[in-house]
């Protein structure tokens, strides 16, 4: 995959001779063609279709972001992988194992929020036990006896909430976190997450944009018109160990700062230019991180650990193998 380009600034994308330029305070930054995969507009930022037949010639996504910093919308060239038959088989496999491959989605994120956990255990935080316990057991329990995707949901629901209930003996006391609210975030925890987990979200767009499988045929969020479900399913399992460890670090290290860093209002709580800037190099630098894959043998960035999740699913569903998202513990 190519590189991403972010853009956090007010200004014009235009196509200037065989590049994208952007355009801010009257001056040019060209951004490369040949090895950028997909483009972040963090901020407002006008364009023409003469750019958009370019960008789709060049087969460039482009992630929009409002005001809050949450997830507006995609451009997306043409499916130039697009199969009728994996998107058969797709369906076929919801209607015949959407619950296998929910469980499996749910299981996923609870490993890698024990994973997470288990870090700041072994650091002396024991009061982070009871939630492992939970995690460890009880929500194994749970999964296996749920029937239908409502009872599947809800012990995901339980889950996230065991790991929201240790933030408070793993994040500064200037960080508070009673509830998560998202539309729009109330705090600056709330904002991190927010912002963070729609990154992840768009990154999980385009990865799957580029395999066969079809975006909105998913199997734990419900299936919908106007949004690509499938990248809801296939981001939540990187939750934990990328949006979540991006804001462990960038708090606990004092690299972000509540006054600094925040824009707050009466109801609502967003990061400004600077913070979004922090932010977004700190998770971007957590998606390029490398991992030893112990089946391919090779060093593979977090970032395509998602896109493998996606061929992971491909298997399953056209040679009906169990279907197993990446997991922390065990690398792959």
């Amino acid at each position: 995959m190519g590189k991403t380009k972010y853009i956090s600034s007010i200004g014009e994308l235009t196509r200037k001779d065989n590049s994208i330029c952007f355009r801010k305070n009257n001056k040019n930054v060209y951004i490369p063609v040949e090895n950028t995969s997909e483009i972040f507009c963090l901020n407002e930022v006008s364009l023409n279709t003469k750019l958009l037949d370019f960008l789709s010639k060049a087969n460039i996504v482009v992630h929009f972001f409002n005001y809050y910093g949450g997830y507006s919308g995609t451009f997306y060239p043409k499916e130039y992988l697009v199969s009728g038959k994996v998107t058969i088989k797709q369906a076929q496999t919801f209607v015949d194992k959407r619950e296998i491959i929910a469980k499996a989605i749910v299981n996923g994120i609870r490993e890698n929020i024990i994973e997470t956990l288990m870090h700041y255990y072994k650091h002396g935080k024991s009061e982070v036990k009871d939630a492992l316990s939970y995690l460890k057991k009880d929500s194994v329990y749970a999964l296996n006896e749920a029937k239908g995707i409502k009872q599947i949901l809800s012990v995901e629901g339980e889950i996230w909430q065991q790991f929201y209930s240790t933030f408070k003996y793993i994040l500064r006391e200037d960080f508070v976190f009673n509830k998560r609210v998202k539309r729009p975030p109330d705090n600056p925890l709330n904002a991190m997450i927010s912002f963070g987990n729609s990154i992840l979200y768009a990154k999980t767009v385009t990865a799957i944009y580029n395999t066969h499988l079809n975006q909105s045929i998913s199997f734990l969020h419900e299936p919908s018109e106007g949004r690509f479900s499938l990248s809801l399913d296939l981001s939540e399992v990187f939750k934990p160990i990328i949006t979540f460890k991006t804001i462990f670090d960038l708090v606990n290290n004092r690299k972000i700062n509540v006054q600094k860093h925040f824009d707050s209002k009466l109801n609502y709580c967003i990061l400004n230019e600077e913070g979004k800037k922090i932010f977004v190099q700190a998770i971007e630098e957590r998606l390029q991180s490398v991992i030893e894959h112990p089946k391919l043998k090779r060093r593979i960035s977090m970032n395509t650990a998602i896109k493998l999740d996606g061929y992971k699913l491909i298997k399953s569903i056209m040679e009906e193998k169990e279907f197993k998202p990446y997991s922390l513990k065990d690398g792959m």
